[in-house]
């Protein structure tokens, strides 16, 4: 299942939803009881039951970030973008085009931080530059 191609959750509803279903849970309603409150499926709310049960309320919470954590800070990608704006001839570059490779360079000589040049356009994007 999973969300739309594009569509971020809501980590922060999704354990509001969570912590209602306990509260109801705790309040002697049914799974079923539960899981058409929240507007969840039965087998969800059998999963936050067991959890309940086991790690009570905090096994509920939202999890911490989840994936490998960035290679480069807030701070080093601010200095990127900073960069980036002042154009690829400043850093000797013959044109005004900034390429994968001549911000994958970029990125090296400012962070030490080594990217392939397929994933630079990801770094772009979280900064809202395009092709």
């Amino acid at each position: 299942m999973g969300n739309p191609a594009g569509v971020r959750r809501d980590f922060a509803a999704l354990e509001e939803r969570r912590l209602e279903a306990a509260r109801l849970l705790r309040a002697g309603l049914s799974q079923s009881e539960v899981a058409r409150k929240v507007g969840v499926h039965r087998q969800s709310v059998s999963r936050w039951a067991r959890e309940l049960d086991i790690s009570g309320v905090h096994g509920l919470r939202k999890a911490e970030r989840t994936g490998r954590p960035p290679k480069l800070t807030a701070v080093q990608m601010r200095a990127i973008e900073r960069a980036l704006k002042r154009g690829p001839e400043v850093f000797g570059f013959s044109t005004g085009l900034w390429t994968a490779a001549r911000v994958r360079e970029l990125i090296e000589q400012r962070t030490g931080v080594r990217y392939h040049e397929a994933h630079v356009w990801r770094i772009l994007r979280k900064l809202n530059w395009s092709c």
